[in-house]
């Protein structure tokens, strides 16, 4: 039997895989999703969302992909991995994932048959049959400057009153350097914002939400307060670090035969990490103004 069952929940409360149902809407992630979406029902272009590692940007970006499945008017698809060798192929990849040619198109069309392509689709989905098309990108850092310039041209596909592609980038704090020496590019953006780290209570609220979530009724706690400190302190607040700590803190109560997660377990844990050299180093996300 699986460790939560046996605390009594019907689910596990803290994995790390982006789950739109353990979605926590921190003040910054419901600002996020609610801005995202509402220049989605605009159309107007280009959205932004920059985050550290582990802030929580892949689970929104599953949240907004469950907010728009309910939506008939809506085209999107994501894109995990934006690597790619040249324009020609990053363009193949997005006419063949939107359905305009067929996967075992080979060889690899030329380049302005894929733009013409990809165009009388734009104008065809949102002009002719009033559908919003939209390209989720996540681990947008990745995006190289042709890429780049090759999303610049698709957001210049437009009528007189919105674009015919809407585009959301999810990407770590580097590709903000990369933007914004790309003038005309940033000039594009319509949001953009900044996922920070969670607040000691926001954390805690994260905790309870996921053990909630889970499917866990009793009324006993299974976390103390001095645990909770002892959490914030090593994890900053980064919320996939809180899940995995919270996750070894169960185990461990477990294995101890505890009825509870105090302050020991924690520093024990905190301290086997250390003594193995697993802890986390590196500059720490800070508070920032690429906000709108």
């Amino acid at each position: 039997m699986s460790y939560y069952k046996v605390l009594g929940f019907e689910q596990e409360p803290f994995s790390t895989s982006p789950d739109p149902e353990f979605f926590y809407s921190s003040p910054d992630h419901e600002r996020a999703l609610t801005n995202v979406l509402i220049e989605l029902r605009l159309k107007r272009g280009l959205s932004v969302v920059l985050g550290d590692v582990g802030t929580g940007k892949t689970t929104l970006s599953r949240k907004l992909i469950q907010e728009l499945k309910g939506r008939e008017d809506c085209l999107f698809h994501i894109v995990l991995d934006p690597s790619f060798e040249d324009k020609q192929l990053f363009i193949h990849s997005l006419v063949r994932n939107f359905g305009i040619l067929p996967d075992s198109t080979a060889p690899v069309p030329s380049l302005t048959f894929l733009r013409e392509s990809l165009e009388r689709f734009l104008f065809q989905k949102g002009v002719v049959e009033n559908k919003t098309v939209i390209l989720i990108i996540d681990e947008a850092q990745k995006l190289d400057p042709v890429s780049l310039e090759v999303l610049r041209l698709l957001l210049n596909y437009e009528t007189n009153q919105f674009k015919l592609l809407q585009l959301v980038l999810l990407g770590q704090i580097e590709l903000l350097s990369t933007i914004k020496g790309i003038a005309n590019f940033f000039d594009r953006i319509s949001f953009k914002t900044t996922l920070n780290p969670l607040g000691f209570e926001e954390m805690k609220e994260l905790i309870h939400f996921r053990i909630r979530q889970a499917g866990y009724h009793s009324k006993m706690d299974l976390i103390l307060e001095e645990a909770f400190k002892e959490i914030y302190h090593y994890t900053q607040g980064y919320p996939r670090q809180v899940t995995m700590m919270c996750h070894k803190a169960l185990k461990e109560m477990l294995m101890r035969h505890r009825f509870v997660v105090d302050k020991e377990i924690i520093e024990d844990i905190i301290a086997s990490e250390v003594k193995d050299g697993w802890e986390r180093t590196g500059a720490l996300l800070q508070k920032s103004s690429f906000s709108s």
